[in-house]
């Protein structure tokens, strides 16, 4: 009769030996060895009829060892499902060799095992700490809100002179020298840029320039840094190629005449709304801007939880096992040094997975088909600028395409993931103690930078 011992040898890290009789294997084999023959195309014989004896000659150590290694798999997996051992990924076999197996002296088998135990832990999220910061909107970030909507919803002019920052230029970038001769076989690219986006001595430079006018330029002293940045990636330069001239020529000089903040804005911007008042407008235009700003210091906060949970959850692991999984249970094997260097990222992930797995289980959180078929119809609400609310979302094709999405394997898992964390986080925000403060945009831009560098 199979057994199958146990025997810790690390951290989180047990051996398994499965250790076989011949009567655990052997009548096995024969019954397949049989269903070989019936099915066996072998020149010469009819199918069924080939000589038991010939089958084996041939395919029969084959099919033993298939034999033996499907039975220590089977003994396996009943013994994890009987101890409900939770382990990480799958069992890792041991200095085992398939090819010491000889069906003609069949024996007593034992296969080794390791295998990674996953870590037990706590987690009071009543003690985790943060910060809610309410931004302040000022009258100052409505203004330009509202400019930045004028300019949307105005009308394109063509003016005959370039006359300030608000200019915008078709132009071609062609690669030069310092003295405007172009550089033989040099980049040539068509772009489309506002005045203000240039440096600002450089901008003096560009006033009263017209169509077809051009003027020589070094990227390094015409942009300040940011769009440096853009203008480089589009011509397919570096960084350190910002000291090339370039010859400018302007195709087209263009100026947004902007909308009037009139009822014919107002329904433009928001026709759901039946606003004629400008007092109106700029509320709901505010209004628009701290709702932007509580979803961003949402988000903040969720990543304050995410971080404390991540690492201040005292959790340890197998170590040794799961750097030999990271080498062999990927699609392609990965040396030693490179299960090394991944190791660092991968722990981390699997921390906030088994803690986020823990949390979403004590919390009873679930995602049901119409959690995902709702965030169908929700992602196609966006793609349609937030046109489906007025077409109405019980049209066939609305069905139609969430319909389809269910039936999207990777849609499907993706979403679920999406939901449960966002439930999750939901949840949690309400279990911590959080503190309000009140902070400019100016400074929580800066926070949400330095986090993310």
């Amino acid at each position: 009769m199979a057994t199958v011992t146990r025997e810790n040898i690390g951290l989180l890290t047990d051996k398994l030996t499965v250790t076989l009789n011949k009567e655990d294997y052997f009548s096995g084999f024969e019954q397949s060895l049989k269903k070989y023959a019936k099915t066996a195309n072998i020149p010469g014989f009819r199918k069924g009829m080939v000589p038991a004896g010939l089958v084996k000659k041939m395919y029969g150590q084959s099919v033993f060892t298939d034999e033996v290694l499907r039975t220590v798999e089977k003994e396996l997996n009943t013994y994890l499902t009987k101890e409900e051992l939770d382990i990480f990924a799958q069992p890792l076999p041991l200095d085992n060799d398939a090819r010491a197996l000889d069906m003609n002296n069949p024996a007593d088998i034992s296969f080794a095992f390791e295998i990674g135990l996953k870590p037990s832990f706590d987690i009071d999220t009543k003690k985790i700490k943060v910060t809610r910061y309410v931004i302040d909107v000022t009258d100052e970030m409505v203004n330009q809100e509202i400019e930045r909507l004028q300019v949307r919803n105005g009308k394109m002019t063509e003016p005959e002179a370039v006359t300030g920052d608000d200019n915008v230029l078709n132009v071609k970038f062609i690669e030069s020298d310092k003295d405007g001769n172009e550089v033989e076989g040099g980049i040539s690219k068509d772009n489309s840029l506002l005045v203000k986006y240039f440096e600002e001595k450089f901008r003096k430079k560009l006033i009263g320039k017209k169509n077809d006018d051009t003027v020589v330029l070094q990227l390094d002293k015409a942009f300040e840094d940011k769009e440096k940045e853009a203008i480089l990636a589009d011509l397919g330069l570096t960084a350190e190629d910002g000291n090339r001239y370039f010859k400018l020529l302007i195709t087209k000089v263009g100026l947004v005449e902007k909308a009037e903040l009139n009822a014919e804005l107002f329904a433009s911007v928001y026709p759901s709304s039946a606003i004629t008042t400008e007092e109106d407008f700029r509320a709901e235009v505010k209004k628009e801007i701290e709702n932007y700003y509580a979803q961003q210091s949402r988000n903040q906060i969720h990543d304050q939880i995410y971080h404390h949970l991540v690492d201040h959850t005292s959790m340890e692991f197998p170590e040794s096992f799961l750097k030999r999984w990271l080498q062999t249970g990927g699609e392609k094997p990965k040396t030693e040094e490179e299960a090394e260097k991944e190791y660092p990222s991968f722990s981390s992930q699997l921390k906030w997975t088994l803690v986020s797995s823990k949390l979403a289980a004590d919390n009873k959180i679930e995602v049901a088909p119409d959690d995902i078929r709702e965030f169908a119809k929700q992602q196609l609400f966006s793609y349609m600028g937030g046109q489906l609310g007025a077409l109405g979302d019980n049209q066939q094709w609305v069905d139609d395409y969430t319909n389809r999405m269910m039936q999207d394997r990777k849609f499907v898992e993706d979403s679920y993931h999406r939901i449960s964390t966002e439930k999750l986080f939901g949840l949690l925000e309400n279990q911590v103690t959080a503190k309000e403060e009140s902070i400019s945009a100016e400074a929580f831009a800066e926070k949400l930078h330095h986090h993310h560098h």
